[in-house]
């Protein structure tokens, strides 16, 4: 896609998320028979329009929404994210191209666990001129499936019927609502 498109896309400025109208959340297939969801209640995003587009991002792993306290511990232990070690998710983009649909075609690094790795995700973009307060704000949608054992997450366990407790393959969903930074 040419760069003239991507300016029409997303419109040059800095762009800062609003967190009370984005979510950050995954998804993985626990005991072989249900999706266990959860997300990230403290996290930022930037994005930067114009001829170069790029968004990054931030996410702070001790806000893992999980109401089991002991679950949440597990989650947080070197187990899995290992927060007192990698206290924080990070991303930042190398590619990111918008279709006239607005479809979005994103790559990146994505770290967890002090693990770097690139990433796809794909999704939509959309645009509003000003919202309620006369501010410019933009959307973008994307979803990404990530083997955790790429970022060191490899623990499991045996079920006594076979099987595995969980899957390996993680959904990523991230809606980032974005206003555009005064300039």
């Amino acid at each position: 896609m040419s760069t003239e498109t991507l300016n029409q896309q997303i419109p040059a400025g800095a762009y800062a998320v609003d967190p009370v109208h984005s979510s950050i959340t995954f998804a993985i297939t626990h005991n072989g028979v249900a999706t266990f969801r959860s997300g990230f209640g403290t996290y930022d995003a930037r994005l930067s329009g114009g001829e170069a587009p790029r968004l990054e991002g931030t996410v702070d792993i001790a806000s893992i929404d999980i109401e089991d306290e002991q679950l949440k511990g597990h989650l947080l232990s070197p187990d899995f994210f290992d927060a007192q070690h990698h206290p924080r998710l990070r991303f930042e983009s190398s590619e990111l191209s918008v279709e006239d649909d607005g479809s979005v075609r994103l790559r990146g690094e994505l770290e967890i666990h002090g693990e770097v790795r690139e990433v796809e995700a794909s999704g939509k973009f959309g645009q509003l001129g000003a919202d309620l307060a006369g501010n410019a704000r933009v959307g973008i949608s994307l979803a990404a499936a990530v083997d955790r054992r790429s970022f060191g997450l490899d623990w499991n366990a045996e079920l006594p019927s076979g099987g595995e407790v969980l899957d390996y393959e993680v959904s990523i969903a991230v809606e980032l609502e974005l206003v555009k930074e005064a300039e």
